[in-house]
């Protein structure tokens, strides 16, 4: 039982009759009387006790009655005044019904003053009259402060009577305040607040109904949230944590030559050096925690306050944040299925980060981190982020610049919505962010305020990018023609195929060993004759604009051994294809005679022998706005030049004549037959596709007849694919660079050959062998008589080419292209510069196939064939029709004449000369000799001075090949 029906209790009761002295109320009565220290009569308002309280309580009320069968509205009213000094507080009173109900109750608990000792808090209670033959109803009164709280109302809820009625309590202060009498607020005749009680039948159903919609409620609550941590529980220990020695990061690709051993490139992680803890200053670990979880010391690998923080604050609409820690970043960025963005991760990366925190100390966690997180520009890990930031290693950054990296992190690299923060992309940003990371090492404790840098520092400028793939380095391009085979054995794509990751990604990240056709000692060779800026090579010391390509393939598998292109993979190709701004197919260069090789053959194979005749003549075609001519050179053969000395010569006319005969459609075929992939017109430029499209659709609509000496651009990978063709007497190769391609298996530990990768060789006699023989065995007279003979006596085939630039006569294109049975090579040189597009030494003199090309081939040659057998080529059998030619025979030579018979000793001719003036009509050999028009000796093979043996005879007087000649 409580206290407040015992007298001696602290908590007294002080009763107030109602009407009458009866429970309820009058529409009229006034009976309320002050309650009696510690006595409860009639109705009944709970105080403390005047003793205890210190003050007097009286509780008076009204309630007014209307006539039976109509209804009225009543007030009913408690003032419990404190003592002087003191108080009053308020209490609400709820409501019931009158008439409906039995007789009620208005309660209202009176708390203490303060100070009284124990004494309790008291309780006003308000008896509600029911109507006639209705009981009363009961109203809940709240609780009023007595003593020291400051004034205030207890209003008490309504009671119907044959109707509606109110009642109110109220309690007022000692003096000067409201309530208490009987016209003030609250009073017997004052205003009222009402409200309806929960009475009846229909009011206790509708109670039980909501009980039980609320017990519904409270357990489905209850069901999911046991559920939700159930689901937690089994992922905690169903999940298996990887340790971070275990943990597989983003897989490198390594690619190597085909030893095995040199490497060629390393992709992914060609950019990190992993670092320990020591080698990290705190002072950068702290700019790190600064600026990613400034909690990383304090919790325990999950923040749970950082996530309902921001929860809040996605929730309310601010801008999206993510909670992850430190430790959650290091599992995302090291596991490979915690990359993606549902829920189902960051439970698991949750889970991840505590368990790893419980294995190992903070500062290994950061170690592992600062490794594994990527900073842009290509820099994974902190060592690689200070090299290309700062150009220095880690250890030696200042706190200045260990912000800067730190504030990258966020985002390091562009996107749709944001520049990111590379201070050389979005430099205000970055430098917001620097100081965001600064104040907060300050806010921590980090940093003292008084050495916090106020200046931002130098950053590295960004590197150039070119394609923005590949490295750095001449074996760069490499690495781009990996790429492509990998795509055509759909491992990837680039060309956006549903379902196939990006090349460069695969590559990156897909941790594959490569081996590829690459020969590490001939590669080293072809670098250091073909670098223009590289001390000791052919164009060291030679004009800036100047630039070499190469390509070398074995001609018995199609596997290219050496490729330089320029010294950066991710710069432009001079060797093979680039795509330029406009998405255009660019790369290739016009090989001038060099092409003649195929034309030769295409001959050959048409049936016409290479002893047959030919006219050099120059001469204007029809439709033609200049001249055909032979480099500005005089043919001694005239119009009776074979195609053997057409070629060695390199006489342009007489392959004019020729390529008309047969057909450019037919020189084109040949070229492709023999692995020439594509072609560029000229005027426009446009690449064609040989492989796709039918030469007599190309030609000679595309391609005129001057394509039988080389005016349309190739590639030097393609040139060098086609003579690798003829070296192998006609069957053919794809030039190709990879061997294998294989994957580590994660559970053995194994590399294995991924499946529909790696050489895939299909060689095809697209080529006669006789007509290769032919055309071999006619270039092999040419590398000795062009400056390009090889050392120790080696055999070899080979053909210069020149292209002069637009007409002028100047050169802008020279190239040496050969090959014996183990190695085909081509070489070009040309410029780099498009505002310098000539071609000229240091002495102002032009560069010509047999110059500087010639001379890179020999070389590299030379170098390459060490320790190979020597090539025993064929010799010339003449096959074919010698008379298909356009050109005239040649005169008989004159018949031997006999000397006159002198006798023994001469003595029977007369003085001066036989025949006396006769005979040779001038005596003698008439200045010695033979006649005029009679035969002449060997000239020069690269051009002879025009004439003949007129007035004299002898020898005919030769000249040096002019230096941009063939």
């Amino acid at each position: 039982m409580n206290s407040y029906g015992d007298s001696s209790s602290t908590r007294g009761r002080a009763q107030i009759p109602g009407q009458h002295g009866d429970p309820g109320g009058d529409a009229s009565g006034d009976g309320w009387s002050a309650a009696q220290e510690g006595t409860a009569p009639g109705g009944r308002a709970p105080v403390a006790p005047w003793a205890a309280a210190g003050g007097r309580a009286s509780v008076g009320g009204s309630a007014a009655v209307p006539p039976r069968g109509g209804s009225a509205s009543g007030s009913a009213s408690a003032a419990v005044p404190p003592r002087a000094g003191s108080a009053a507080g308020s209490a609400s009173v709820g409501s019931a019904s009158v008439g409906r109900a039995g007789p009620g109750r208005a309660s209202v608990p009176v708390p203490p003053a303060p100070g009284v000792g124990r004494a309790g808090a008291g309780r006003a209670s308000v008896p509600v009259s029911p109507a006639a033959g209705g009981s009363a109803g009961r109203a809940s009164v709240g609780s009023a402060s007595v003593g020291a709280a400051p004034a205030g109302r207890a209003s008490v809820g309504s009671a119907a009577v044959s109707g509606r009625a109110t009642a109110r309590a109220s309690v007022s202060p000692v003096s000067g305040g409201p309530g208490g009498g009987p016209g003030g607020p609250g009073g017997p005749t004052g205003p009222g607040r009402g409200g309806r009680g929960a009475g009846g039948p229909a009011g206790a159903g509708r109670s039980k109904k909501r009980k039980r919609v609320n017990m519904l409620i409270a357990s489905f609550a209850v069901f999911i949230m046991l559920a939700g941590l159930g689901v937690v529980g089994f992922t905690y220990y169903s999940t298996n944590v990887v340790l971070p020695d275990e943990v597989p990061l983003p897989l490198s690709t390594t690619i190597f030559a085909s030893d095995k051993k040199t490497s060629v490139a390393r992709l992914g992680n060609e950019n990190r050096t992993f670092v320990t803890i020591k080698d990290i200053p705190e002072h950068v670990q702290y700019a790190v925690a600064a600026a990613e979880d400034r909690n990383f010391y304090k919790h325990s690998g999950v923040d749970y306050k950082g996530i309902a923080r921001a929860a809040w604050n996605n929730l309310s609409g601010g801008d999206k944040q993510g909670a992850s820690t430190i430790t959650q970043q290091y599992a995302r960025n090291a596991i490979e299925n915690l990359k993606d963005d549902s829920y189902a991760r960051k439970v698991k990366e949750a889970i991840f980060a505590s368990k790893l925190n419980e294995k190992y100390e903070k500062p290994e966690i950061m170690q592992h981190y600062l490794n594994v997180i990527y900073f842009g520009r290509g820099a994974y890990g902190i060592e690689a982020a200070a090299q290309t930031y700062f150009a220095k290693p880690v250890s030696k950054l200042t706190p200045a610049e260990g912000a800067v990296l730190a504030s990258l992190i966020k985002q390091p690299v562009a996107s749709t919505t944001h520049k990111g923060y590379d201070p050389a992309v979005n430099l205000p940003a970055a430098k917001d962010r620097w100081d965001y990371v600064l104040g907060g090492m300050v806010e921590e404790g980090w940093l003292n305020a008084a050495e916090r840098p106020t200046a931002y520092p130098k950053v590295q400028p960004v590197a150039k990018d070119g394609n923005g793939f590949g490295v750095k380095s001449p074996r760069g391009n490499v690495v781009n023609y990996v790429r492509q085979e990998m795509e055509q054995w759909g491992v990837c794509s680039d060309s956006g195929a549903a379902g196939k990751p990006t090349c460069v990604d695969v590559l990156r990240t897909g941790g594959y060993r490569i081996t590829t056709t690459i020969n590490a000692k001939m590669q080293d060779a072809l670098e250091k004759a073909a670098q223009p800026d590289r001390k000791g090579s052919v164009l060291n010391g030679q004009p800036k604009n100047l630039m070499a390509a190469a390509v070398s393939i074995d001609p018995k598998s199609g596997r290219v051994l050496a490729y330089y292109g320029g010294d950066s993979g991710a710069d432009f190709d001079y060797a093979g294809k680039n795509t330029n701004l406009n998405g255009d197919i660019v790369g290739g260069h016009p090989p001038g005679s060099s092409f003649k090789v195929y034309t030769l053959a295409a001959a050959i194979e048409a049936g016409i022998s290479v002893k047959s005749r030919w006219d050099a003549t120059p001469f204007k075609p029809e439709g033609f706005k200049d001249k055909v001519q032979n480099a500005g050179r005089t043919a001694a053969c005239g119009e009776s030049c074979t195609l053997e000395e057409s070629t060695l010569k390199s006489y342009n006319v007489p392959f004019f004549h020729l390529t008309e005969k047969i057909g450019p459609d037919k020189v084109v075929k040949m070229a492709k037959q023999a692995g020439v992939s594509t072609m560029w017109t000229v005027d426009p430029p446009q690449p064609f596709d040989l492989v796709k499209e039918k030469p007599e659709d190309l030609a000679p609509s595309k391609f005129d007849r001057v394509v039988g000496y080389g005016q349309y651009p190739i590639t030097v990978l393609d040139h060098a694919n086609g003579l690798a063709t003829l070296a192998n007497d006609g069957v053919y190769n794809k030039a190709h660079f990879v061997l294998t391609v294989e994957k580590q298996n994660k559970a053995t530990g194994k590399w294995e050959k991924v499946p529909g990768t790696g050489e895939q060789r299909k060689p095809q006699q697209r080529i006669k062998r006789e007509v290769a023989q032919e055309v071999t065995a006619v270039l092999k007279e040419i590398p000795e008589k062009n400056n390009a003979g090889l050392g120790n006596g080696r055999d070899a085939a080979g053909k210069t080419g020149t292209w002069e630039h637009n007409g002028t006569p100047r050169n802008a294109h020279a190239w040496m292209v050969g090959y014996d049975d183990n190695l085909a090579t081509a070489v070009w040189i040309g410029s780099r510069d498009t505002k310098r597009p000539t071609i000229v030494d240091k002495n102002k003199k032009d560069i010509g196939g047999s110059s500087f090309p010639a001379e890179l081939w020999k070389r590299y040659m030379d170098d390459a064939l060490k320790g190979k057998d020597k090539s025993d080529l064929p010799s010339v059998t003449g096959i074919g029709d010698d008379k298909a030619g356009n050109g005239k025979e040649p005169p008989p030579p004159p018949p031997p004449t006999s000397p006159p018979d002198c006798g023994p000793l001469g003595l029977l001719c007369p003085p001066g000369g036989g025949n006396n003036g006769g005979g040779n009509n001038g005596g003698g050999n008439n200045g010695g000799g033979n006649p005029p028009g009679g035969p002449t000796a060997p000239t020069n093979p690269i051009e002879p001075r025009p004439g003949g043996g007129n007035g004299g005879g002898g020898l005919l007087p030769t000249t040096s090949p002019r230096p941009g000649d063939d």
